[in-house]
């Protein structure tokens, strides 16, 4: 018998450090992300510091309000995804779709409005090609809209699968892993939004 339950201890002692595969596997990930951002993001500020005559101030191209209310909403969507991993943990089964959804929703409008910005932008002469300070723009704010469309899309899966009652107290990997890329792409664009609008 002692040596059956060396053999086969129980599950709670295969845990280890409680890290499972999946959110390893995110952290790495997103590991490989803040290194990405963070060229991204300092080849912008060595640019502009070495080229300051390339860059114009930011309210005399940007729509700074507008962009603050997208801001914003993507803050509370980071709320809503904490809500949304409180209720899985809780069991909730009825909260739990429906703060993944409002996420969803908010997340979907981020990317609207970004679009909308950028047609904008365009429409008034501001391209890509404009330069460094365009180029760089739509560079880095063009990556965060294509990491947080990403975003989304992942959070319709989990949200489809919360819906079907997939999540429960003992398992809710998915919105937890989901949960902190989600998380992270809000962090980012608080930093762009400050070193782009802002400053």
């Amino acid at each position: 018998m002692a040596h059956a339950a060396v053999m086969h201890p129980p599950a709670e002692a295969q845990v280890g450090s409680g890290v499972y595969n999946e959110k390893l596997g995110m952290w790495v990930f997103l590991g490989s992300e803040v290194m990405f951002f963070t060229a991204l993001i300092g080849s912008y500020i060595i640019l502009r510091f070495a080229h300051p005559e390339a860059w114009q101030a930011p309210g005399e191209v940007l729509a700074i309000p507008i962009t603050a209310v997208n801001t914003f909403l993507l803050i509370c969507s980071s709320v809503t995804m904490v809500k949304a991993f409180a209720a899985a943990q809780d069991g909730n089964q009825k909260a739990l779709p429906l703060w993944l959804l409002a996420t969803v929703i908010i997340g979907a409008t981020f990317v609207g409005i970004q679009a909308y910005e950028y047609s904008e932008l365009i429409h008034h002469g501001f391209v890509p090609s404009e330069g460094l300070y365009g180029s760089t723009f739509y560079i880095m704010t063009g990556f965060h809209g294509f990491h947080v469309s990403m975003g989304v899309l992942c959070l319709i899966f989990v949200t489809w699968k919360a819906f079907r009652g997939k999540y429960t107290v003992a398992d809710h990997r998915g919105v937890e892993v989901v949960g902190l890329y989600w998380h992270f792409v809000d962090l980012v664009w608080i930093i762009l939004f400050t070193i782009v609008y802002l400053i």
